[in-house]
């Protein structure tokens, strides 16, 4: 880093990621020169047409399935909730089960919770203290009326990667639709829908070096599904909505270089995640690993500390030049713990003192070392203020096991 100026380090990946150059130069012709309505008839149209044709088989090259399954969207919530909507309700259905898990993203779990009050059953599975579901849970929650289980890839907070495969197995055998809420998972995770038995899956293009404003649902042929939005029939009827031609392009460039410098990218955040997981519990006394310390997304580290309030912790950090979050961007604001952790077992004063640390394929060992310089000073100081502190001092022998 350049001398004198202050640091800028970002650990907040799981947020959102930057749109990469190639990205970003594929999509700009579509702002000025390349405007037309992929709808029109004339040359203009034709090109915005075969644009979003091209950023739809890149999608469908990196999740393993026919550019004909493949529908954008505005984002990953509009896809989860079109999702587990859209197969719900098919052909006017108003009563029925779903299974899903405690630890879903909001944008699973407020549909489900729309559809109990509608007069669906709803199921909610239990994870492990490891943050992980059981798929027997899943299996046993079946019944004769079930009409969708969603159990995400990977968890959006903790990292943990579920047992999706398992799962699609599972509700193939029973003839059940299977959704799945990938966006994490894509770029760190190999997926191929097809041999792991999905049937719908989401994704956001934000989450991968694309740009904000538009994602994707893959939806297995043949599955039953009602469409949300109605009007110009885009979409082929399921989503309906001018294009965004300049979005669309950006998802599916992101879509391409996500599958191509997966094993790479992936090997080095591993490296980096690994440090963070092994040393921060060894230099801040009481803290602890939240989540399985393998089964997690190699660019996830999520630590919760005693005694310390999380929001806290990242106002310190961001004036050290650090961002990082204490979980989910999309409940920002809100004075409730996570519910991700709550389902694991954690308490509620516990769970208010958590950190997540995401990482992208740009940060660097120097970046980490940096942060494990400062975290020990920050925890150490924020424990002096903080009224939920015993009297006693914490000591280094007192920390660094995983829960």
């Amino acid at each position: 880093m350049t001398a004198g100026k202050r640091r800028s380090i970002y650990f907040d990946h799981s947020a959102t990621t930057s749109v990469l150059p190639e990205v970003a130069d594929a999509m700009r012709p579509y702002f000025s020169d390349k405007y037309g309505n992929a709808s029109s008839l004339h040359s203009f149209g034709r090109e915005a047409r075969s644009s979003i044709e091209r950023a739809r088989a890149s999608v469908a090259s990196l999740l393993g399935c026919d550019p004909s399954e493949v529908f954008f969207t505005s984002s990953g919530t509009e896809a989860d909730n079109l999702a587990i909507s859209g197969v719900a309700t098919y052909r006017g259905r108003s009563k029925g089960h779903i299974i899903t898990t405690a630890i879903e993203h909001h944008a699973v779990l407020e549909p489900c919770e729309r559809l109990r009050r509608l007069g669906f059953d709803l199921t909610l599975v239990p994870v492990s203290k490891d943050g992980i579901v059981d798929s027997g849970d899943v299996e046993r929650a079946v019944r004769d009326d079930t009409v969708l289980i969603s159990v995400m890839m990977a968890n959006n907070e903790i990292g943990t990667i579920q047992p999706y495969k398992e799962v699609g197995s599972i509700a193939a055998s029973h003839g059940i639709p299977f959704h799945t809420d990938a966006v994490q998972a894509i770029g760190k995770l190999p997926i191929n829908v097809k041999a792991d038995r999905v049937d719908l899956l989401s994704l956001s293009a934000h989450k991968f070096h694309g740009p904000k404003g538009v994602g994707a649902l893959y939806v297995k042929k043949g599955t039953e599904i009602e469409p949300m939005i109605r009007g110009g029939g885009q979409e082929r009827g399921l989503r309906s909505s001018t294009e965004n031609v300049p979005g669309i392009v950006g998802l599916g460039v992101a879509a391409e270089i996500a599958k191509r410098d997966r094993e790479r990218t992936c090997s080095k955040m591993k490296g980096l995640r690994d440090k963070l997981i092994e040393e921060i519990p060894r230099l801040v006394p009481r803290a602890y690993l939240n989540g399985h310390p393998t089964k997690r997304l190699v660019n996830n580290a999520h630590f919760r500390f005693d005694f310390i309030e999380g929001e806290g912790l990242i106002l310190q950090l961001d004036l050290k030049g650090v961002a990082a979050s204490t979980g989910s961007a999309c409940s920002t604001g809100s004075p409730d713990p996570s519910h991700v952790l709550l389902a694991m077992g954690i308490s509620h004063e516990q769970a208010h003192g958590s950190l997540r640390l995401t990482l992208g394929r740009d940060n660097t060992e120097e970046e980490v070392v940096y942060l494990l310089g400062v975290l020990p000073e920050v925890v150490s100081r924020l424990r002096e203020i903080s009224p939920f502190n015993e009297s006693r001092p914490i000591t280094q022998g007192e920390g660094g096991s995983r829960v």
